[in-house]
């Protein structure tokens, strides 16, 4: 192997666990190097994740303000905003640009990470080849070596879906003249932050959930109170669906076309609570969920593992099956977030150079859902605490009973806070409300370094805020919140 492709580190990806990796590795005096495929680099996050999503969240915001305004003192003319949804698209696709370039460019340059460009197999222990690309025929070797290739959008098992077109949190990005109705299927956090986004841009949306109650994998409140708030702005949430077939044409009639329809556009054949019910649109989205991208990487070739579900197995140090590769980020399974892959990516990296041994408890991770209201949640669920104690030392406060709220007339949500019965240490916390996206730090600490409802009652909030939400759900185990003055300790 020639030296010039010989480094510490190789890394088979370009996304956030990558990168964070090669932060560390930096601070550590390693030379690395990365291949990249698929998405640009810099991964899903900045550009088909978190960076789109939350600017054109931020555009439909703006654009839906004067349907949502509550106060009788502010007026609008008649006139509905009008979105150019193809000028959204390029302004979004110029910040990307500029954060691709700025936080993952530039990074790698400084860092002097070697970038190869194209689809890397491992072939031989910590050896990766580019097998095709612009840099095909390319080899890196590493004393260690890192996967971090992420994930992609997963399609569900439904009679005929693969027979149409549908859109995913990737392709959207591309469609720069949107449809007037649109079925999504799914219900997690991408289906509801883009059902909203197209909503709220003027697209007929109907979301179509298999399960009993959107996030799923959430506090069971969290669901029901988004599920209600959507319903209320206009979004038609179906939940407990069973998924019969998709079918490519449909017909202007409208949600209950019969199975004979024909024209244009999808219709999705359902079960609803024993009914047979066929949803049209003129496109479908499909967001339930990600798969790893783990196959065809040589996995088996160097002697790596993967569970049921394709994702990476690796032991709370991130260490493959080869103990020479670690591997971090969405390819290793949930909690499939960026913050998470970065940490992931640090810790491979501290482990496999310095035998650190460090892991991550994943219970003090957050989950954030940027909808409107915003949905935020950290610890053990009320379900989960029950199963394990035969208990649970549950209270929940609305925020129409939190003093912020109020006076802005922002009152949709709740804040529910879950305690250990004998200590009175904060486990868990969920909510729903205006600024739950950082409330929910607050709690996150409190879950993490163990505090107790005491500890946060007795910290000062400052008044009025929608922070005192956590406080007076604390509150709530020590006292009747309804007859609380707004100044009670």
């Amino acid at each position: 192997m020639d030296d010039a492709n010989s480094y510490d580190l190789v890394i088979l990806g370009g996304g956030a666990a990558a990168f964070a990796a090669v932060t560390e590795a930096d601070r550590r005096g390693l030379s690395t190097a990365m291949v990249n495929a698929g998405l640009p680099i810099g991964g899903t996050c900045v550009n088909v994740g978190c960076v789109p999503s939350k600017r054109l969240l931020a555009v439909a915001e703006s654009a839906f303000a004067p349907r949502d305004n509550p106060f009788d003192a502010v007026r609008y003319g008649d006139g509905e905003p009008n979105v150019d949804w193809a000028a959204a698209l390029d302004g979004t696709d110029e910040l990307v640009d500029r954060f691709r370039r700025e936080n993952y460019v530039d990074v790698a340059e400084q860092f002097e990470t070697d970038v190869y460009e194209g689809y890397g197999q491992l072939t031989d222990d910590t050896t990766i080849e580019v097998v095709d690309g612009p840099d095909e025929g390319a080899r890196i070797t590493g004393e260690k070596a890192l996967v971090a290739t992420g994930s992609s959008p997963r399609a569900p098992p439904i009679d005929g879906l693969g027979a149409v077109d549908y859109c995913t949190s990737e392709t959207i990005l591309e469609e720069h003249d949107l449809p007037e109705r649109l079925v999504m299927i799914g219900g997690g956090y991408i289906a509801l932050e883009w059902g909203q986004i197209l909503h709220r841009v003027g697209v007929d949306v109907t979301v179509l959930q298999r399960s009993d109650r959107v996030l799923s994998g959430m506090e069971g409140q969290l669901g029901r109170e988004v599920k209600r708030a959507f319903e209320e702005e206009g979004v038609e949430v179906v939940t407990g669906t069973d998924f019969e077939r998709v079918r490519g044409p449909a017909t202007d009639g409208g949600t209950d076309a019969g199975p004979e329809a024909t024209g244009s556009g999808v219709a999705v054949e359902v079960t609803v609570d024993g009914a047979e019910r066929t949803v049209t649109g003129d496109a479908l989205f499909v967001a339930t969920g990600v798969r790893p991208n783990s196959e065809g990487i040589g996995l088996g070739t160097v002697g790596i593992e993967t569970n049921d579900d394709g994702t990476i197995h690796v032991d709370t140090h991130f260490r493959t099956t080869n103990p020479d590769i670690y591997a971090a980020g969405d390819v290793i399974g949930e909690p499939e977030l960026e913050t998470a892959a970065a940490k992931e990516g640090n810790h491979a990296v501290k482990n496999a150079f310095g035998n650190e041994g460090v892991s991550i408890d994943y219970d003090a991770v957050p989950s954030v859902v940027f909808t409107s209201p915003e949905v935020a949640s950290v610890g053990t669920t009320e379900l989960e605490y029950t199963e394990e104690h035969g208990t649970c030392s549950c209270r929940t406060v609305q925020m129409g009973d939190v003093p912020r709220a109020k006076a802005v007339k922002d009152t949709d949500g709740l804040v529910q806070v879950v305690k250990h019965h004998e200590t009175d240490e904060i486990v868990g916390v969920h909510m729903v409300g205006p600024r739950a996206a950082d409330m929910i730090m607050e709690a996150t600490l409190a879950v993490k370094f163990g505090l107790t409802v005491d500890d946060i009652i007795d910290t000062v909030h400052p008044f009025p805020t929608f922070s005192e939400a956590f406080k007076q759900a604390c509150q709530a185990f020590r006292r009747d919140t309804s007859t609380m003055s707004c100044c009670i300790e």
